[in-house]
C-alpha cells in the first residue's frame, strides 16, 4: 500500500481533506496508527472526521457529476427513441403500463421483481450489512445503496446509523399538533400531521427563499431527506404509543440501529422483533416509481415543493385501501376467516370462504399486484423469516393454506393477470405475532420504510435537475374524435 506516500504528497489542507474524505472506515482503521495520518486528523478537526467516518454526502458529490453528464448524453442522443406506443386503454385505464417516468433507485420486473440499483432482495440479504451475522438487513445500508449504488460496508453503515440517531430529535411542536388530532383519528392522518409539522424545519424551503442556485438544490435537499428519514421512526412510534399505550413515550436507544431503534420506540425489545422490523423497512422502502406513493412524491417535489411537504402528499396516496391500506385489510380478513371458521379450517372450507368473498363483490387482499405476474419476492422473504421464526403459528399456517387455494381460484375465475400473493399478503400475520395487534396501525409502519426509497430518489430528481411534471390529459369527445380520424 502506498498510503504513507499518498499521505505526504498532499500540498494542501485542502487536498488532505479531500484524501481523507474519500477512504472507506476500514482503511482509515489500518492508517490510524500512522503518526502521518494522526496529524492530517488534527489539521482535519472534528467536524472533518465525521465527514470521513461517514462520507455519504462526499460520494454523492463525486457521483452527481456523472449521473448529470450520463442524463444529458441521453437527452442528446437518445431523445427521440419511442418507448412504445400509448393505447386508448392505457389512458383511461390510469396510464398502466404507460414508460413515463425516471426513477433511479429501483426497478420492478414483471418476472423478477424489485430490484434496489440491480440487486434482487435475496441479493440485498447477502451483501448488505447485518446487526448480527446471518441476520436480516439493515436499513441503513440500503439507503446507502439507493443513493450512491454501492454496497457500503460495516463501518459505513454504523457510521450513517450514528448520524440519523443525531438527526432524529423532535421538535416539541410536532406532538403538540398530533395531540390537537382526536386519539380516534386514523393513525396515517396523525403521522401525515407529524410530518406537516416537522416541516417548519426545512433546510431547503429556507435555502430557496434565500436565494440558491439550481444547481445547488440537491444539497439542502439532501439535508432535508436525511432528517426527515431519521424523525419518521420517532413520529411513528408516538402515534402508536398515543393511540395503544396511554401516550407513554419510549426514549430512542444510542446503541440501536435504525430498525431495531424503531421497534424499541414502539415497545417491543426482543431481538426477532427488531430483525424482523429490519427487514420490513428493508423490503418495503422502495418499488420503483410508477406506485401511487412514489408518484406522488416525485410529482409534488418536481413542483420543487420540499421533502416534507412532498412525503406527506406520498402518505397520504400510500394512505389508500388500494395501497397500503392494504395490509390492514388482509389481517382483517383472515381474522374473519378464523372467526367464522375456526383456526383448524380445512383447505375446501377455505376454498368456500373465498368464493363466498368473491362472490359477494369484494376482493380476496394480499392477491395481485398492478406490475408484477409472480409471487412477490417480498412475500417470500417473509414466509422464509415465518418458516425460520414462527412456523407453527395457527395464522402463518392460514396464510401458507391460502397460497395454496387462492391462485388456482382467482385463476379459474379469468379476470386477474396476477393471481399470486404480494406483499401485503404475509406482513400483517408477523407484526401480529410478534404482539403487534394493531391492524390499523400497519399502514403507517410501511410509510416509516417508503420514506427511504422516496428521499433517495428525490435527492437524485433535484441532483438531476429533473423538470416539473406536466403530462397531457384529454377529453372523451377528444378520443372519440381521434379514434374516428385513425380507423
Amino acid at each position: 500500500c502506498n498510503c504513507k506516500q499518498q499521505l505526504v504528497q498532499q500540498p494542501s489542507l485542502a487536498n488532505s481533506v479531500r484524501w481523507l474524505q474519500l477512504q472507506s472506515s476500514s482503511d482509515l482503521d489500518k492508517l490510524w496508527t500512522t503518526k502521518e495520518t494522526k496529524l492530517s486528523f488534527l489539521k482535519v478537526g472534528v467536524s472533518g472526521f465525521k465527514r470521513i467516518t461517514n462520507d455519504l454526502h462526499s460520494q454523492l458529490k463525486e457521483l452527481i457529476p456523472e449521473q448529470q453528464e450520463r442524463l444529458k448524453k441521453i437527452k442528446s442522443e437518445y431523445g427521440k427513441v419511442q418507448l412504445g406506443n400509448i393505447t386508448v386503454d392505457m389512458v383511461l385505464g390510469g396510464m398502466r403500463g404507460m414508460t413515463g417516468l425516471l426513477w433511479e433507485t429501483s426497478l420492478l420486473d414483471p418476472d423478477e421483481g424489485i430490484r434496489f440499483r440491480g440487486l434482487s432482495i435475496p441479493e440485498c440479504q447477502k451483501v448488505l450489512p447485518a446487526a448480527k451475522p446471518g441476520g436480516e438487513p439493515l436499513p441503513e445500508g440500503l439507503l446507502w445503496l439507493l443513493l450512491t449504488g454501492k454496497v457500503p460496508t460495516k463501518e459505513q453503515v454504523d457510521a450513517l446509523s450514528k448520524e440519523l440517531r443525531s438527526r432524529a430529535t423532535i421538535p416539541d411542536h410536532v406532538y403538540k399538533a398530533i395531540d390537537a388530532l382526536p386519539v380516534t383519528a386514523h393513525p396515517m392522518t396523525q403521522f401525515t400531521t407529524g410530518v406537516m409539522a416537522l416541516q417548519v424545519q426545512s433546510e431547503f424551503s429556507k435555502a430557496y427563499e434565500k436565494g440558491i442556485h439550481k444547481s445547488k438544490y440537491w444539497e439542502p435537499t439532501y439535508e432535508d431527506s436525511l432528517s426527515l428519514i431519521a424523525q419518521v421512526p420517532a413520529v411513528a412510534a408516538y402515534v402508536y404509543r398515543r393511540m395503544y399505550k396511554n401516550g407513554e413515550r419510549i426514549p430512542m436507544d444510542d446503541s440501536l440501529d435504525y430498525g431495531g431503534n424503531f421497534a424499541h420506540m414502539l415497545g417491543f425489545d426482543g431481538p426477532e422483533m427488531q430483525e424482523l422490523m429490519r427487514l420490513y423497512v428493508t423490503i418495503h422502502s422502495d418499488h420503483e416509481g410508477g406506485n401511487v406513493s412514489a408518484h406522488t412524491g416525485h410529482l409534488v417535489a418536481s413542483a420543487l415543493s420540499d421533502p416534507y411537504l412532498s412525503f406527506a402528499a406520498a402518505l397520504n396516496g400510500l394512505a389508500g385501501p388500494l395501497h397500503g391500506l392494504a395490509n390492514q385489510e388482509v389481517l382483517l380478513w383472515i381474522k374473519s376467516v378464523v372467526d367464522e371458521c375456526g383456526e383448524n379450517i380445512t383447505k375446501d372450507q377455505l376454498k368456500d370462504y373465498v368464493w363466498k368473498t368473491l362472490n359477494s363483490g369484494k376482493v380476496v387482499p394480499g392477491f395481485g399486484h398492478g406490475v408484477l405476474r409472480k409471487t412477490d419476492p417480498r412475500y417470500m422473504c417473509q414466509r422464509e423469516f415465518a418458516l425460520k421464526h414462527l412456523p407453527n403459528d395457527p395464522l402463518f399456517q392460514l396464510v401458507s393454506k391460502l397460497y395454496e387455494v387462492v391462485p388456482p381460484i382467482l385463476t379459474e375465475l379469468g379476470k386477474v393477470k396476477n393471481p399470486w400473493p404480494n406483499v401485503d399478503a404475509h406482513s400483517g400475520v408477523l407484526l401480529n405475532y410478534y404482539g403487534l395487534t394493531e391492524a390499523r396501525y400497519y399502514t403507517v409502519l410501511f410509510g416509516v420504510s417508503r420514506a427511504i426509497g422516496i428521499c433517495s430518489q428525490l435527492i437524485w430528481d433535484r441532483a438531476l435537475g429533473l423538470p416539473l411534471e406536466r403530462p397531457k390529459s384529454v377529453t372523451m369527445e377528444w378520443l372519440e374524435n381521434h379514434c374516428k380520424k385513425s380507423a
